[in-house]
């Protein structure tokens, strides 16, 4: 009989029951298992290691861990902006952590980790925007882990180009920027972020040398196909190459709801148009996540 772990949607709290509405069944995963998995797990125990895989309750842990992906957040865990879908905590940020870069480092060594995802909070506070911590990270993992290959999810440095050139000069495997939902939604579900900006950043890196950029999308907050297939295109001519679209599961009550559970066929629908159109990958499902499957976008 097949074990499966429920993701907790909106209502629904540990060891209680209350239930706003039944999730489709294919929301529900299988539970993480396997050798590489429990090793993972083991350490990050062990060393009370920081990963988004395990503080945002991921579905795709096991998945991803089995494989030697693992992702961590860097410059804190308080963001200055206050997005609608996002569960992580908004409001002032602590100090930067200078010594952070050599912890992450330290961590993926510890972890063994093949391919690192790095992403961080938004920090609109710092004149940097945190881009200099951003490039002493990179620079930590590679000092430490050589053959690690590296994915950085990174904010939209307010369009700051200075602060841009520092990832383009660090040039990561993959330079990822996630334009999150469809324009006439940008303004309700990023609020302090542009449309338009994005696509600009994504273009931008592509136009200074990145060799593999990324982006990804969020459905059922409101949004109709046309409008998803113009973002699929808007970022097809911003020169992108990987594209992942999943399924928007609300964090909290206090967040914005679920307006729509896209079925698998509809999904499957918008991967055969993103391929045609001319994607590199595209990874399209209601349990993908901006790095799922992410080792294999390098190649």
């Amino acid at each position: 009989m097949e074990t499966v772990l429920d993701t907790i949607l909106p209502g629904e709290t540990q060891g209680k029951t209350e239930l706003r509405e039944a999730k489709p069944k294919w929301l529900r995963v299988k539970l993480p298992i396997g050798q590489k998995y429990t090793e993972l797990r083991g350490l990050v125990d062990k060393y009370s290691l920081n990963t988004i895989c395990t503080s945002g309750s991921c579905p795709n842990m096991g998945e991803c861990w089995g494989e030697g992906t693992a992702t961590f957040m860097i410059l804190g865990n308080t963001c200055t902006r206050s997005c609608g879908f996002c569960g992580v905590k908004t409001g002032r940020p602590e100090t930067v952590d200078w010594d952070e870069p050599e912890k992450v480092a330290r961590s993926i060594k510890i972890m063994n980790i093949k391919h690192a995802v790095i992403t961080s909070v938004d920090r609109d506070d710092l004149k940097d925007g945190g881009s200099i911590i951003w490039i002493e990270t990179i620079k930590a993992i590679r000092r430490m882990n050589p053959n690690t290959t590296l994915e950085t999810l990174i904010p939209d440095f307010q369009g700051i180009e200075r602060n841009i050139d520092r990832i383009v000069e660090a040039n990561p495997e993959v330079v990822s920027h996630n334009v999150e939902t469809v324009r006439r939604l940008t303004r309700e579900v990023r609020i302090q972020a542009k449309y338009d900006r994005s696509l600009a950043v994504l273009k931008y890196l592509k136009e200074q040398g990145i060799n593999r950029t990324k982006s990804g999308i969020m459905l059922g907050l409101g949004e109709t196909e046309e409008e998803v297939l113009q973002t699929m295109q808007d970022l097809y001519e911003a020169k992108v190459d990987v594209i992942t679209i999943g399924q928007y599961l609300q964090p909290s009550k206090k967040h914005l709801p679920v307006k729509e559970f896209i079925t698998p066929n509809q999904f499957a629908k918008y991967e055969k148009f993103g391929l045609e159109l001319g994607f590199r990958h595209v990874e399209s499902g209601p349990l993908v996540r901006s790095s799922y499957k992410a080792q294999k976008h390098i190649l």
